[in-house]
């Protein structure tokens, strides 16, 4: 059985030899990638890609190099500049890439778990509690009003605020220290 020998179709086009494209490269190599360099601020990676795929384009389209390779330097450096372009859309098109992040420095995603607990035993420590204390600590702490806002909404003066908010957080330090989570750290010895 004789191997399999490879026929060129009639619409297969033809390519540029292997000469002319040495010659390309030896010639305006060199000045495509130092432009290239400076197009892709320096990223030599990217600047070898988009040559490489230059002098693929025009190994491609020997009608390009018609002129002869010491001719086609204004012809390369149109392809590179359009190829450049088209890596710069598809960059730009193409979610961020994140290099040499350590995962520890980024936010950890909030668990709605977790935020559902911590308000169960939040409502747990706040049952434990005195009504009068109760009401002051849920507007000054969990919705964030003023003393005197509280003040105004529950028909108390300032100073009834103030105290009920020091007797319930003195309240609330022994029910909280039962719970590891929620315990106070201690300051560090001097």
């Amino acid at each position: 059985m004789q191997p399999a020998v490879p026929t060129q179709t009639p619409s297969a086009r033809p390519t540029l030899d292997q000469e002319t494209l040495a010659e390309l490269y030896r010639l305006h190599g060199g000045y495509l990638l130092r432009a290239l360099l400076r197009v892709t601020n320096g990223d030599r990676g990217k600047a070898e890609d988009i040559l490489q795929e230059t002098l693929l384009r025009a190994w491609q389209h020997p009608e390009s190099i018609s002129r002869g390779a010491a001719q086609s330097r204004p012809w390369l450096f149109t392809v590179a500049r359009r190829i450049a372009i088209d890596h710069f859309r598809m960059a730009a098109a193409r979610a961020q890439e994140v290099a040499g992040e350590v995962l520890e420095d980024r936010p950890v995603a909030e668990d709605p778990y977790e935020a559902v607990l911590q308000g169960r035993d939040v409502a747990a420590m706040l049952d434990t509690l005195q009504p009068h204390h109760r009401e002051v600590l849920v507007e000054l702490h969990l919705k964030d009003r003023s003393v005197v806002e509280t003040a105004e909404l529950l028909g108390v003066p300032p100073g009834t605020v103030k105290s009920r908010n020091f007797y319930a957080i003195r309240a609330l330090r022994p029910v909280l220290a039962k719970q590891r989570e929620y315990a106070p750290t201690p300051a560090p010895a001097a």
